[in-house]
């Protein structure tokens, strides 16, 4: 009797053996999307933004800034959320990348002026200096596939000379609250133009 329920033990082990393949060959395998060049701009938009919100909060400013000091700076006012279902891929993408080549201008300067004042914020701003540059690459990346032209930026228009400590602090918190608003509607644009990238794709294989 112990050998017959030895010998069923025995056989059904080598059944289960058998289709153990079968059932790890049924199991589904993840799938991992690789991203696409709009959601690397995406994402690497929304690590520039969350690198501002941390330099406004570590260095609050609670007088007030005397504002425009930066003329040059591109204009967000007049920027809604009712623009994004009528931009067009090219001219938003070309103006997109020509507004952050001046943004990357003026926090370029404001690190060379934090040197000299001895910025608690400088290693951030030199940070932010290199994610904007990232940033740069992958949007003109995107810009040559698509065929898109590169604007000639804004010339820069700094202040001349900040003698006092003060000065750059006020100039640090105007640069950072208006780059917050360009990262923020730069997020919702490549978010909007996502769609328009796959249909552009589309339209250039028919052709």
């Amino acid at each position: 009797m112990k050998l017959l329920l030895d010998s069923s033990s025995s056989l059904l082990f080598s059944l289960l053996l058998a289709h153990l393949p079968v059932f790890t060959s049924a199991s589904p395998v993840p799938h991992h999307r690789r991203p696409s060049e709009m959601d690397k701009l995406s994402n690497q938009t929304k690590n520039l933004m969350k690198l501002t919100q941390e330099l406004l909060r570590e260095h609050a400013f609670d007088s007030d800034v005397e504002p425009h000091r930066f003329q040059s700076l591109p204009e967000m006012s007049n920027r809604s959320a009712n623009d994004f279902t009528s931009l067009e891929l090219k001219p938003t993408l070309s103006k997109l990348h020509a507004d952050l080549k001046l943004y990357e201008h003026h926090f370029e300067w404001l690190n060379r002026v934090s040197k000299k004042h001895h910025h608690p914020a400088l290693p951030k701003l030199m940070e932010m200096v290199r994610e904007m540059k990232s940033l740069l690459n992958l949007l003109h990346r995107q810009m040559l596939k698509v065929e898109a032209p590169k604007l000639t930026p804004a010339t820069p228009s700094l202040p001349p000379h900040l003698p006092y400590h003060i000065d750059v602090l006020q100039s640090t918190h105007e640069l950072l609250q208006h780059f917050k608003l360009f990262c923020d509607w730069a997020y919702r644009a490549f978010i909007s133009l996502k769609p328009k990238i796959s249909a552009n794709n589309t339209t250039t294989q028919s052709q």
